[in-house]
């Protein structure tokens, strides 16, 4: 028995909607973990003794693994599960402040654009992302393009 999805189709998100995920904390064993991962040992992530005499003083979070953690908050929210098709683009990705192991961080997705495309039953939704910690410090922004269902084929 097919079942309705959890997420939310094209015409269920508007321009201003704002969607907040969960929190989670960023670890050492992540920072680790990411580095075998993508064999991205770059001193600032991996190197105690070198980020001493760093302004971080501390190894610190690969952007991308950043990124990667919200991808798993956005996705934990069910606002796309069995709705999403695909993630068009990341746009203007900036990187404002470091993220070290025991911060916690969570991701706000503002509608900014919608639009129908020529395929049937499908629409593009544009958000502006804000990756903010504990501090409620803007860590990270970018725009995301993804492609959704349309309720109506």
């Amino acid at each position: 028995m097919a079942r309705e999805p959890r997420g939310k189709y094209y015409e269920d998100m508007n321009v201003g909607d704002v969607y907040p995920t969960g929190q989670r904390t960023v670890t050492a064993t992540d920072i680790v973990n990411f580095a075998c991962l993508t064999g991205d040992f770059n001193e600032v992530h991996s190197n105690h003794e070198f980020v001493k005499n760093t302004e971080h003083g501390e190894p610190i979070a690969h952007g991308p693994l950043v990124y990667a953690i919200c991808g798993g908050l956005s996705y934990a929210t069910g606002n796309s599960e069995g709705t999403l098709l695909a993630l068009l683009g990341i746009d203007n990705w900036r990187m404002l402040k470091t993220v070290k192991h025991g911060d916690t961080i969570f991701m706000e997705e503002e509608v900014t654009a919608k639009r129908l495309t020529s395929k049937p039953g499908r629409g593009v939704i544009t958000f502006d992302r804000r990756i903010i910690n504990q501090r409620g410090e803007i860590v990270h922004t970018m725009t995301a393009n993804k492609l959704y269902k349309c309720r109506e084929g």
